[in-house]
């Protein structure tokens, strides 16, 4: 077997310029799929990182059926006394989970006693919202921005687009209106303590306000919330730390009915970026097919064109008694190594540029948004492992048909060929 890699590789040098541009051709593919699999799954991370750290969490839990009703943010659809004590003692026990926040989320109008629009509060307790949504802070653009203090009770941030269209400034008092779950309405006074980017984009008007005072605006005396917001230790484990909560949830049922009482929601099925983010794995699948029919056509061109240039040779050393499969093995090494040792160099080439992208660390933001995103591509590990194979197999597939051909030549018709 090692004279024929010896062989195979010196017939690979003999037709140099041949080799090396099939072997650029096959290496270009791979740098593009190494370079866009770091670039595109980094952007992916970051959007993804800012979405469940400023708002979201990363996985949430609500009484059954409030997911449905979303849009509405019902009041009604809320739990508490000892379910509640049983899902935060589930918590507390779960390793992977690093904190929660309680929250409750409604509707209100606010006014500045000349003008009233409406808006979206979340109520949260300061202290554990910061350390379920670190980025939420960070987002807040004049006023207090502590993580323990951002809202205390009496205060309110307002998101920007409200505070410019109504002209309020840290410091002003606001009205907050809502209407309970039992259809009064009922009214506070706020000092507007902070003002936040538009935190769910250029349409959303999310305001936040402490729990207890969400607890006096709507009246509720039980110590009812609407939302759970979960943050994990570690993000990859996301999948298998939500499939043991949601069994563990399973098992609270309704007395009555005997169902379960509460839901559990990754990020992805609350958030319309999830769509994105699967769009983007897709187009790096996009790539590795155009990578197939790169290596595919370039490993099929040179061995066809070797066999077709060598069937004198090959009716030499199949006449002095090279059997088939010797031949086989020949033509079959020299279509692998070209395309093992191009998927090396490629990426190689990849790494490298990774390496000077991550360097470089790239900022961008997204029009006035305080919130900075860097490009900091990571080597895809994965990605790298499953070219060189991927680029093997197929090298293999390709030089497969050539090298049949070339085993299967009679030896005198070879020779006639001279």
């Amino acid at each position: 077997m090692i004279n024929i890699i010896k062989i195979a590789w010196r017939n690979l040098l003999r037709y140099t310029r041949r080799s090396l541009l099939t072997s650029f051709m096959i290496a270009a593919g791979v740098t593009l799929v190494i370079i866009f699999s770091g670039v595109g799954n980094s952007f992916k991370n970051e959007i993804v990182g800012v979405i469940t750290n400023s708002n979201v969490g990363d996985i949430q839990i609500h009484k059954k059926g409030y997911v449905g009703s979303i849009d509405n943010l019902p009041l009604d659809i809320a739990f508490s006394g000892n379910g509640l004590k049983r899902i935060e003692g589930l918590l507390d026990s779960n390793p992977e989970i690093k904190s929660y926040s309680e929250r409750i989320r409604f509707g209100a109008m606010a006014s500045n006693f000349a003008q009233t629009t409406n808006m979206r509060l979340t109520a949260v307790y300061p202290e554990k919202e910061s350390q379920t949504c670190p980025a939420l802070v960070k987002r807040i653009k004049e006023g207090d921005a502590n993580p323990d203090t951002f809202v205390k009770p009496g205060s309110v941030v307002i998101p920007q687009n409200i505070a410019t269209g109504m002209n309020l400034k840290v410091g002003n008092d606001i009205v907050l209106i809502a209407t309970n779950k039992d259809g009064s309405v009922n009214g506070m006074t706020f000092k507007i303590s902070g003002i936040s980017e538009n935190i769910m984009g250029p349409q959303g008007k999310d305001g936040y306000i402490h729990i207890k005072d969400a607890q006096s605006l709507l009246r509720i005396e039980d110590g009812e919330i609407t939302e759970i917001a979960l943050k994990l230790h570690n993000f990859d484990k996301l999948s298998k730390t939500y499939a043991a909560l949601k069994n563990e949830l399973m098992q609270i049922q309704k007395e009555k009915t005997g169902k379960p009482s509460f839901e559990i929601h990754t990020w992805e099925e609350l958030v319309p970026f999830s769509t994105i983010a699967k769009i983007i794995t897709l187009l790096i699948m996009v790539v590795r097919v155009v990578l197939f029919f790169i290596v595919l056509i370039s490993i099929l061109n040179v061995m066809m064109m070797s066999v077709y240039e060598r069937i004198g040779e090959i009716g030499t050393i199949a006449s002095i008694g090279t059997l088939p499969s010797k031949i086989l093995a020949l033509f079959l090494t020299e279509g692998v190594t070209l395309g093992f040792f191009s998927a090396i160099g490629g990426n190689l080439a990849g790494i490298v540029i990774l390496m000077i992208i991550n360097a470089a660390k790239f900022n961008f933001r997204f029009g006035d948004a305080r919130t900075e995103f860097i490009l900091a591509p990571q080597i895809p590990i994965t990605e790298i492992s499953l070219s060189i194979v991927f680029v093997v197999v197929i090298s293999v597939l390709a030089s497969l048909q050539p090298a049949l051909k070339a085993s299967r030549m009679e030896p005198v018709e070879a020779l006639r060929h001279v």
